[in-house]
């Protein structure tokens, strides 16, 4: 592409829109990911008996097992939810954006 190509997409509004969108989306899945684990990192450091509480009565298994998994799995969950909001909505604007530069 032109240089004038780039100049009318970065002239566009729906560019800015565009930036907006996914800047604003992406910090917000950061921010939960680092506030979760925050959260449990603080947990290990100042009251780690509550993570070592036995899943049941007289079990080995602690009560961290779960969380940490269901952590790990929270996070992939975010991740295909930013993919899917990426494919679609981001990559919609996207196009647009491009049809409307090389016309």
């Amino acid at each position: 592409m032109s240089t004038a190509v780039y100049e009318r997409i970065r002239k566009n509004p729906k560019f800015d829109e565009l930036v907006t969108k996914r800047s604003r989306f992406a910090w917000l899945l950061t921010a939960l990911v680092l506030g979760i684990y925050f959260v449990f990192i603080m947990v290990v450091a100042f009251n780690p008996t509550l993570l070592a509480t036995p899943i049941w009565e007289g079990g080995k298994a602690s009560i961290a097992w779960p969380i940490g998994a269901s952590m790990i799995l929270l996070f992939w969950l975010m991740t295909g939810l930013y993919i899917r909001r990426a494919n679609g909505e981001f990559d919609d604007i996207n196009s647009e954006i491009i049809k409307g530069a090389i016309e």
